[in-house]
């Protein structure tokens, strides 16, 4: 994981020593010339009297101009659009996509308009989320753009606390955490795999790990789990990891589909298809992730992941389509499509993170294509209890991560009727309604009276374009902000 070094300042921009001064540009108004953006320290005289347009800039989003550091104490000075709206949201893209945007500057200094400490925070987030780099499969002497030892500093006279870089690193590291076991190949991570990154992530820290091999989770009735990962010559695992703070007063559950690899098993995916697959453990590393900051954030809520973790293959042991599964609340699951399996591990998951009644439970999955029909690739689904289901929208809304609540209609539970079991897991030939009926099906394994929200992220867990703000190509994290923020909003309650 690469980790910049943050830090704030209220030196005058122009002062500041960096290989790179990044300020920010506005846009005209109502067809006028773009603008420099006042810098919350102070102005920058050398450029007070440069005409952007000359040199290209807009204040377009994304959109980073680079310049030498005539008359200031950095080397170099960079333009990055802020578009048309200035608030939290904005200057946290802003920083985030001028750090993506210098990966091989060693020292960044951000003058952006933070006059605040609510828009430092969000550029130091920002710029932590943007200096992210995965490089564990690049070979010998791969060349191509460095991270390193990333400096970056947020220019402002702020009033800002002593620890205001705490949180954005945390919550950075988190993203990371996700970003990098996602984008790890499917060969390097297997069930076992993560359930060993799980126990070595709670070292030094606050955290219980439980990890269940296929014996266990055989005598305790997980049938889904077992069932999917029976196919594979890596077992199953489920893992557990709890913080238990003393002061808690509310309990998430947080429960994350953990398919390391998905072949579809049986119901084999084409090959185009399953170009990717290795994400389809998204959930899991969401939810992990999202535990272990609380804990290290040492928030005053009790927070409880699962990640049911398991490898669909197709083998001569893989579940047949037909079979009849039963999972940890006892109802008995008819398999119509083995490639419809992250909702029998989520059920196992959910059923049994029901049984200790906590005050919200949140799934996490990457979970259907008719996610990304519907929504597309940026745009998470949420589905559940409405009061959850509102509570969690507003947390997604306020750390600008893009999310759309979806119905769950009763006339799809006569789709998953079954001749010979309670239900079956999916519709084979009718594909309408694929995202709202995966919805119904989990719905089933929530406990009674435990609040619930889905959150299905198959699009968004994965960015396959051209860099945006603080993402470039690949894994995205998306929702682990959400569910931290979801976990500090229940302490207060």
């Amino acid at each position: 994981m690469v980790r910049p070094t943050l830090s704030t300042t209220s030196t005058a921009p122009s002062d500041v020593s960096a290989d790179v001064l990044v300020l920010g540009v506005l846009p005209g108004k109502d067809g006028g010339s773009p603008t420099l953006a006042p810098s919350a320290a102070g102005t920058v005289d050398a450029l007070a009297d440069l005409d952007l347009t000359t040199v290209g800039a807009t204040g377009a989003k994304d959109q980073l101009v680079r310049l030498p550091g005539a008359g200031v104490a950095a080397e170099g000075v960079a333009l990055v659009g802020l578009g048309s709206t200035v608030d939290a949201a904005a200057i946290r893209t802003a920083a985030g996509s001028a750090v993506r945007q210098l990966p091989n500057v060693d020292a960044i200094a951000l003058a952006l308009p933070t006059d605040s400490s609510e828009l430092v925070a969000a550029a130091l987030e920002g710029a932590a989320l943007g200096a992210y780099a995965f490089t564990r499969h690049k070979g010998a002497g791969t060349t191509g753009p460095t991270r390193g030892d990333q400096r970056i500093e947020v220019v402002s006279p702020a009033d800002v606390p002593a620890d205001a870089t705490v949180r954005p690193a945390i919550v950075a590291d988190a993203a990371a955490l996700v970003r990098d076991l996602v984008n790890t190949a499917a060969g390097d991570l297997g069930p076992a795999d993560l359930a060993d990154v799980a126990v070595a992530q709670a070292e030094g820290l606050p955290l219980t790990v439980e990890v269940l091999d296929e014996h266990a989770l055989e005598e305790q009735g997980f049938g889904g789990i077992l069932g999917v990962g029976r196919g594979s010559e890596r077992p199953p695992r489920l893992v557990v990891v709890r913080y238990e703070p003393a002061a808690a007063t509310k309990h998430l559950a947080l429960v994350g589909k953990g398919i390391t690899f998905d072949t579809g098993g049986l119901s084999l995916k084409p090959a185009a298809s399953m170009l990717g697959m290795k994400t389809d453990m998204a959930g899991a590393a969401t939810v992990l992730a999202a535990t272990v900051a609380a804990a290290r954030l040492g928030l005053d809520t009790r927070v409880t992941a699962w990640l049911c973790l398991a490898e669909n293959m197709p083998s001569g042991s893989a579940t047949r389509p037909g079979d009849v599964l039963t999972l940890k609340n006892g109802k008995t699951v008819e398999v119509t499509n083995t490639d419809a399996e992250g909702r029998l591990v989520l059920g196992d998951g959910m059923a049994a993170a029901s049984l200790e009644q906590p005050d919200a439970m949140v799934d996490v999955a990457t979970l259907t294509g008719a996610q990304v029909v519907a929504l597309g690739d940026r745009t998470t689904g949420l589905m559940g209890s409405d009061d959850l289901v509102a509570r969690v929208r507003a947390v997604a809304d306020a750390v600008a991560e893009p999310i759309w609540p979806m119905p769950l209609p009763e006339e799809l539970d006569a789709r998953l009727a079954s001749d010979v079991a309670d239900m079956v897991n999916a519709t084979v030939g009718n594909p309408s309604g694929g995202m709202l009926l995966a919805g119904k099906f989990l719905e089933r394994f929530v406990g009674e009276g435990v609040p619930w929200a889905h959150l299905d992220i198959a699009g968004p867990s994965e960015h396959k374009g051209g860099g945006y703000g603080w993402l470039g190509k690949g894994a995205t994290g998306v929702m682990v902000r959400t569910l931290i923020g979801l976990a500090e909003e229940l302490q207060s309650k």
